[in-house]
């Protein structure tokens, strides 16, 4: 805030030189504790930003409040779903990329894809993602994708978002994702079997929460029977795999200026839903 100017008027001889000198000392002091309460309050600010940059944040409200469930983008990953024709399956569940089926590691590219489609006016497929991805940060594909890598992924595509651990409230937790416009979170079935089974470790994307049944719409690239349903948002929360150093990852506002992609279509084989 702006400090008033301050005019001292002053006359007379020498008393009026000693008031002059006193208050220009007293200025100045006043001036250099200002300065350095200022930049007190500065460093203060830049160490908050910091960590708001390293830690997740979640937004005021989701940016697409009107979309629907049918403009969600939900791909599938396997060589199952592709060798059915499921719908959102794609011929990539049958390839190798780096030497790593596809099938076998694709679901966090996946999520990446659902959140970029879903979310923007552009699209892409899990492959384009999967590019992207190795293009943009350090992954080296043929595997699974990391935490980091998928956070950084978003950031470049225009997504505020953050990586959190599970927290020790279910509140807490049901907070973030109602304040998010969607979520990539890591489940496993070695923390709960209330819904995924014979799951080490698995990437999922949920979107629209409903406070009214407390559920969300996931997307789950690994199960077709989950995918494109709602699910208990404490299904959820109780399947977050802990064993992982991050559990979910919350996706803010979009900013088009940051997207250096902006990838148009969602081009190659793959089974469309009907229109």
């Amino acid at each position: 805030m702006d400090e008033k100017k301050k005019k001292i008027l002053f006359a007379g001889g020498g008393a009026a030189v000693i008031i002059m000198v006193a208050v220009i000392a007293f200025i100045a002091g006043a001036g250099s504790q200002k300065r350095e309460s200022t930049e007190t309050l500065s460093r203060e600010v830049d160490k908050q930003q910091e960590t708001v940059q390293a830690s997740p944040a979640a937004t005021e409200g989701p940016v697409e409040a009107a979309l629907a469930e049918e403009e969600i983008y939900t791909f599938l990953q396997g060589p199952k779903s592709w060798g059915e024709r499921r719908t959102w399956s794609g011929e990539w569940g049958t390839n190798f990329y780096n030497g790593g089926s596809f099938g076998g590691f694709g679901c966090g590219l996946c999520c990446i894809a659902n959140i970029y489609s879903s979310l923007t006016k552009y699209q892409c497929t899990p492959v384009d993602a999967y590019r992207y991805a190795k293009r943009k940060t350090e992954y080296a594909g043929g595997g699974a994708i990391a935490w980091g890598y998928i956070r950084r992924t978003l950031n470049s595509l225009g997504f505020e978002c953050g990586i959190k651990k599970k927290t020790s409230s279910y509140k807490e937790f049901q907070q973030d994702i109602k304040e998010s416009d969607s979520a990539i979170v890591l489940v496993s079935s070695a923390d709960s079997e209330c819904y995924w089974k014979e799951t080490p470790g698995h990437y999922v994307t949920v979107f629209l929460y409903d406070e009214k049944s407390d559920s969300i719409f996931l997307a789950d690239s690994g199960e077709p029977e989950h995918n494109r349903k709602r699910v208990s948002l404490k299904k959820i929360y109780k399947s977050l795999k802990t064993a992982s150093e991050w559990q979910y990852l919350l996706v803010g506002e979009y900013d088009k200026e940051r997207d250096d992609w902006k990838h148009k279509k969602a081009e190659g084989n793959w089974v469309r839903p009907e229109a």
